[in-house]
This record gives C-alpha cells, sequence and structure tokens, in this order.
C-alpha cells in the first residue's frame, strides 16, 4: 500500500524513489511489525485471559512445567496479523510470490488455529491424520503453482540445487513435487513440536528466516547470484519484506514470550510459521539448506522418531529421558533458560555455516 502511494510521487519528490530498493522496505516492514506486535502484545494476553484461552500443561510433562498451566495460548495470531499487516503495507502486491507466502501463512494459521480451538473445548485437537493431510493439501497447491503455473521458473522448476556443488542439479521431474511438500509439512510439525518451552522455537525462527532473508535477496538480485553461482529467481527478492516482518513479528513477540513466558504462541503460531519457513526455502531453491539453517528444528523432531522407534522395538524402553530433546536436557538437570540459550547458540552457528556454503562451491 504505501509502495503504491510514494513511489507514485517519487517522480515529483525525489527522496520517495527509496521505496523503489527493497532493502529500505525490507528493514521497514520489520520495524512495523516489531512495533505493531509490541504495541498490540499486552491487549493480546489481556483478552485471551479474558476469554480464559490458557495453555493446558500435560500430566506426562516435566514437573517443573506445571507453573505454566493457564498462560495465555494462541498468541500466534498476534504474530500473524502483525507480519501481514506489515506486508500489505511495505510489499509491491503485485509480485505473485508475495501472495504465496501470505497465503501459506494464512493456511498453516488456520490449521493451527482450528487445532488450538479444538484442544481448548476438548483436551484433544485435531487427529494426527487429518491435520496431515490439510497440511498435504496445502503444500501440494504451494508445489503446484511453483511447478505448473509459474512461467518465470520453467526452466529450473524441477532442478534440485546441493550445497557445495555448482554444477550437480539433478533435474527430478515430478518427484520434485513430493519433495516440496516433504520439506514444507515436515518443516511446519518440526517447528510445532520445538514449541515446548519459553522462546525456544520463536528464537532459531528468527535466526533461520534472517538467514533466508539474506538468501531471498542474493537470488533476487542478478548480478550477486551470477557472482556467487546460485540460481537466479526474478522477482524473489521481494519476499524479503515478508521475511522481514516475520522477523520483526517474531521478536516483538519473543518480548512477551521470553522466560518466564506471559503468553505462548500455540499450534497456530508454530504450524504456520514452520509452514512459511519451509515455503520460502521452496521459492528460493535451497530445499536442502533448510536441514541445515533449521538443524534445531529437524534435531528435535528427529529426537522424537527415535524415541518412538526405539520405545515400539525394545518393549517400552527409552532412548532419551523424554522427547522432544530438550525435554531430555531439562531431565538431565539443566535449567530451562540454560537449554533455550544454547539451541539458540547451535542455531546461530548453523546459520553462519548455511551462509558460507553460497560461496563454498
Amino acid at each position: 500500500m504505501l509502495y503504491y502511494i510514494f513511489y507514485s510521487l517519487s517522480s515529483d519528490y525525489s527522496f520517495l524513489n527509496v521505496f523503489r530498493y527493497i532493502t529500505f522496505r525490507a528493514a521497514y516492514s520489520g520495524i512495523t511489525a516489531l512495533i505493531l506486535s509490541m504495541v498490540l502484545g499486552g491487549l493480546t494476553i489481556r483478552m485471551l485471559r479474558k476469554f480464559q484461552i490458557g495453555e493446558k500443561i500435560r500430566d506426562d510433562g516435566p514437573q517443573s512445567h506445571a507453573v505454566k498451566s493457564g498462560t495465555p495460548t494462541m498468541g500466534g495470531l498476534l504474530i500473524l496479523s502483525t507480519l501481514i499487516a506489515s506486508t500489505l503495507l511495505w510489499a509491491n502486491l503485485k509480485n505473485p510470490y508475495i501472495w504465496l507466502v501470505v497465503l501459506a501463512a494464512i493456511g498453516f494459521g488456520v490449521i493451527g488455529f482450528l487445532d488450538d480451538v479444538m484442544k481448548l473445548k476438548k483436551d484433544t485437537g485435531m487427529t494426527a491424520k487429518v491435520k496431515l493431510l490439510l497440511q498435504v493439501l496445502l503444500s501440494l497447491a504451494i508445489g503446484i503453482y511453483l511447478i505448473y503455473f509459474d512461467p518465470s521458473r520453467s526452466e529450473y522448476a524441477t532442478r534440485l540445487y546441493i550445497p557445495f556443488f555448482k554444477e550437480f542439479q539433478p533435474d527430478l521431474g515430478a518427484w520434485y513435487l513430493l519433495l516440496i511438500v516433504v520439506t514444507i509439512v515436515g518443516t511446519s510439525n518440526a517447528v510445532n513440536l520445538t514449541d515446548g518451552l519459553d522462546g525456544l522455537a520463536i528464537g532459531p525462527i528468527i535466526i533461520a528466516t534472517i538467514t533466508y532473508t539474506i538468501i531471498l535477496y542474493l537470488c533476487g538480485h542478478f548480478k550477486f547470484s551470477e557472482y556467487l553461482r546460485i540460481q537466479y529467481i526474478k522477482d524473489v527478492g521481494e519476499i524479503a519484506i515478508f521475511s522481514s516482518a516475520v522477523i520483526g513479528a517474531s521478536l516483538g513477540f519473543l518480548w512477551f514470550n521470553s522466560y518466564p513466558a506471559q503468553i505462548f504462541m500455540g499450534d497456530v503460531g508454530s504450524l504456520a510459521l514452520g509452514g512459511v519457513l519451509g515455503t520460502i526455502a521452496v521459492i528460493a531453491k535451497h530445499e536442502l539448506l533448510l536441514l541445515l539453517v533449521g538443524g534445531i528444528f529437524v534435531i528435535e523432531a528427529l529426537s522424537v522418531i527415535i524415541q518412538v522407534t526405539f520405545f515400539k522395538y525394545t518393549g517400552g524402553k527409552r532412548f532419551f529421558k523424554m522427547a522432544p530433546l530438550h525435554h531430555h536436557f531439562e531431565h538431565l538437570g539443566w535449567a530451562e533458560p540454560k537449554v533455550i540459550v544454547r539451541f539458540w547458540i547451535i542455531a546461530v552457528v548453523l546459520a553462519m555455516i548455511s551462509l558460507s556454503t553460497l560461496k563454498l562451491r
């Protein structure tokens, strides 16, 4: 909205020419989302308390978490509303990628919202099969558009770009659609599993999104992409306005979600942010890099898979003291803030290594 209002006036007022630059609009998109989330955060918490929308702590979880019972949840609504509002203000709304990521955020947010509401009403949320089906259908729609309905990607739509390799770019054909679905659905659920401690999930989300914001800008810049020997993707740089809004909204939410948390994001937040991160990785054609950028989420998801598999085939024995992995460390005696900060440190290191792969080819 602001892009159209002020950029159209740049011919008369030269200083408004800054609105043509993605870097300028991305910076202020993030700032706008941050301010909105900070301003609306307190109101959101009061409204959630008024309607008694509080977290229900499982009996089989760590005993130290009992004090969290009743903490307002579904704070993901704050994240989604502020990042979408900021995106609509600062982005070029004629860019189809903007609408694709916005619809991904809304779509996965709706799935999470329905799950949260069902948990509040009858203690059990949406069944795993129904949730997975809805996620797969939404991811399929995103993948089908990118592969078959985006003419600008026709030459490389199904190629897989592998970190550290310049020339090895296998064409997966129709199998690439499966990769898109696995990437988006897997990331959405992995973030959801990680969201178990105050600020644990939102920290790596911010770090991973910063990483992909840089990647998006480089992929959408012809000279930078040519220099780094990465695929140039026309118009993809505009998504940096959206991803910057994700960062700003997440930082604002972290203000209230840091230990001890005043609000939790709920599935409406974790499923949406995970789905958005996966969608951005797919659009930027850096899907495999997400295994490294989002390494914390991968590790957390793997810990659950290992625990369930080990339990099943050993007749009830546990590989970890508790899964996901962050609970294992709590049982080892680590204080919650220590687990959180150390996971954040690992996320930063993984992000730095991920960015180095852009040059190490």
